[in-house]
């Protein structure tokens, strides 16, 4: 069976953005809790960033033109960074409410009818959440996966708010509420770092993770019993798509079409061992001194 778009599960973050949203304004006014604001404001921030992750992958799915080559797959990194820094303005607005609530304590009305909306917002993100960070993963999708900590995110800060806004309406203690919002706000200034650091990183063409590349070498290395040698091995990620390169010394007695087989062969084990993976293959013969040095990314070694 077809899989569906990423675009349609990117579409579900935005419609269970929209209803959390809703439900968590009506549970603040209802109770007038800054923990319940902070949970709404975050939930805010969520919407915007499904409607980034929304865009992101309609142009992640473009095929390679002219000008995009290797394809567009990289908007889903400016995605991540757009999202993780909307994050750390909720988690800025969430930490200036709760000072100025520390201020002038206020109590919290309605609590029973706040906290059981703010629930049941609670549970449509969990459910989405999950649904989006299996897919992301099974899919490589670094837009969705960043989406779908953003939903969980705003769980845990349910699951955080939820009974310490119970607790301020039970015992009275005011200055608790704004310390939740505090200590909240710093738990998601973390979370948006993370995500500001891992669009960093594949904009920056970091390579494959260790245990992808080990399996890659493992490969590599079961040609020597063929008399094929390896070096000026690259990796590097755009979202769903991998890409490595690696020179092969070849025998230099051997006619191209044999090693040009070899290569073919190589590339289809490669791909089939980690799925997703563009491979590109240099030959070189053995026996040319050059080929030994041409290790470097620009191959100025080689023509000295």
């Amino acid at each position: 069976m077809k899989e569906r778009p990423l675009t349609h599960f990117a579409r579900l973050s935005v419609v269970a953005a929209v209803i959390t949203l809703v439900l968590k304004l009506i549970a603040w006014r209802l109770t007038g809790s800054v923990g319940l604001l902070s949970d709404a404001l975050e939930s805010l921030v969520n919407l915007a960033a499904a409607f980034v992750a929304l865009g992101s992958l309609v142009v992640a799915v473009r095929p390679a033109d002219e000008d995009h080559a290797f394809g567009h797959s990289k908007a889903e990194y400016l995605a991540a960074g757009i999202e993780g820094a909307l994050i750390l303005l909720a988690a800025v607005a969430i930490g200036w409410s709760a000072m100025e609530r520390f201020a002038s304590p206020q109590p919290i009305s309605q609590p029973a009818a706040g906290l059981a909306i703010s629930a049941v917002a609670s549970a449509v993100n969990f459910a989405v959440a999950r649904v989006l960070l299996r897919v992301g993963r099974r899919r490589n999708s670094i837009a969705l996966e960043a989406d779908a900590k953003h939903l969980l995110t705003d769980v845990w800060t349910s699951v955080a708010v939820i009974p310490a806004v119970a607790l301020v309406a039970l015992t009275g203690w005011l200055w608790l509420d704004p310390l939740i919002g505090i200590l909240l706000a710093a738990h998601i200034i973390a979370t948006g770092v993370s995500l500001v650091r891992e669009s960093m990183l594949g904009l920056m063409d970091t390579g494959l993770p260790a245990a992808q590349l080990e399996i890659i070498r493992a490969t590599l290395a079961k040609y020597a019993a063929e008399g094929v040698q390896y070096h000026a091995l690259r990796t590097r990620r755009a979202a769903a798509r991998h890409f490595m390169s690696v020179h092969l010394l070849m025998p230099g007695s051997w006619t191209i079409a044999r090693g040009h087989d070899l290569a073919e062969r190589l590339e289809c084990e490669l791909q089939k061992t980690v799925p997703g993976l563009i491979v590109l293959t240099h030959m070189e013969p053995d026996d040319d001194p050059a080929s030994w040095k041409d290790v470097e990314l620009e191959r100025q070694d080689a023509a000295e």
